[in-house]
């Protein structure tokens, strides 16, 4: 698998990334303001990401998504890896990334890949979505604030 990032004549993999947020609002303004990469396997796109600057020395890994049939496959954890490899060769320090409450196994996953929980952006989701988002039977209100240093 080859992780590149878009080119700017690409266009980038909007219903994929709406996978992992889905307010097409915040994917646009995400891909306005950073950095989106790829993952490819036989020209065929599995898994994005985005890197966002948010402060000196500190980007956020937003919008990370696998398309279905390749989760738990490990492609994740390969995007956040390299991810992770990026943001150094930037010169950034630390890395942030957000979930919801109810993102049990991306929760797993990024404390699996060396994030630490850091704050709880409470009712993140009810004031700022339009609709209602529930997974694993779980209401998604609040916005678990992961990071780690890099």
């Amino acid at each position: 698998m080859q992780i590149r990032k878009l080119k700017l004549n690409e266009k980038p993999p909007m219903e994929l990334l709406l996978l992992a947020d889905p307010s097409r609002k915040f994917v646009k303004d995400y891909l306005e303001r950073g950095e989106c990469f790829i993952a490819e396997y036989e020209n065929e796109i599995k898994g994005a990401f985005v890197l966002l600057p948010t402060r000196p020395d500190t980007v956020e890994l937003v919008n990370i998504a696998v398309i279905e049939n390749q989760q738990g496959k490990g492609v994740g954890k390969q995007l956040i890896m390299k991810a992770i490899q990026i943001a150094k060769l930037k010169g950034y320090k630390i890395m942030e990334i957000g979930t919801g409450n109810s993102s049990i196994g991306q929760l797993a996953l990024y404390q699996k890949c060396g994030f630490r929980i850091i704050g709880v952006d409470r009712d993140f989701f009810i004031k700022h979505y339009s609709e209602e988002i529930f997974e694993n039977g779980i209401q998604c209100r609040d916005m678990v604030r992961l990071a780690q240093d890099i």
